[in-house]
């Protein structure tokens, strides 16, 4: 056997299909729901520690730092294989998308405060000046300009969390990494991974291509 029988094998791929497709579509549903999450919780946590109480600021810086150093993987195994020993039972879906969406969080909570903290403090200023409310001066002069400015790390940080639902497939999440193992077993041909690491690069190479482009015209913006 030669290295395209052995990884590179047309009829298995093919036989695969089926279940590689079914578990790239429950890796996109999980990688959306955990991004989307992780975005409005990372905006709320970046405000409350920005703007709330002292004691509620440190809540949050210890939640973001936390939830940084935890390696998903552990975070994933906790969540699915512990909980349930205190009475909470978790859906391998429902395990994943915490997991992922607990860390996304906090990553997302320190890029949005990086950005909020790059507007110039006049910017501030001048809409108390105005007399705008807090919520309408992040609403519509703090905001807008701090989205345009994350926009390439928030989209590097999408990325991740999309490369790093993978990890589910430890909690027999029936995602495109566990599918492609299953097939692999099933038909003793290691071809199957190959097919989901091709399945992988042509969904998340665009998205790269993407954020080197928003990255190259932030850099430009910036130094005009």
């Amino acid at each position: 056997m030669d290295i395209f029988t052995t990884f590179f094998n047309l009829a298995v791929l093919q036989r695969s299909l089926p279940l590689l497709l079914s578990g790239l579509w429950i890796t996109l549903e999980l990688g959306i729901v955990s991004i989307v999450a992780g975005l409005v919780g990372g905006l709320i946590l970046a405000l409350l520690r920005l703007y709330a109480t002292p004691f509620v600021r440190a809540l949050a810086k210890i939640y973001t730092d936390v939830f940084r150093s935890i390696p998903l993987l552990v975070l994933l195994i906790v969540i699915y294989y512990a909980l349930p020993f205190v009475g909470i039972r978790l859906s391998p879906f429902l395990s994943a998308a915490s997991a992922l969406t607990l860390v996304s969080t906090a990553y997302t909570a320190e890029i949005f405060r990086a950005g909020i903290e790059a507007i110039p403090r006049g910017q501030f200023e001048a809409s108390e000046a105005l007399g705008l409310s807090y919520r309408h001066m992040m609403a519509e002069i703090i905001l807008p300009q701090a989205v345009k400015i994350v926009i390439p790390p928030l989209t590097n940080n999408c990325i991740n969390v999309m490369k790093d639902t993978a990890l589910a497939s430890v909690v027999a999440m029936p995602d495109l990494l566990k599918q492609a193992t299953q097939a692999q077993a099933l038909m003793a041909n290691p071809s199957p991974l190959i097919g989901a690491a091709i399945i992988y690069l042509a969904f998340l190479w665009p998205l790269v291509s993407i954020v080197a482009r928003l990255e190259m015209r932030f850099n430009t913006r910036r130094r005009s």
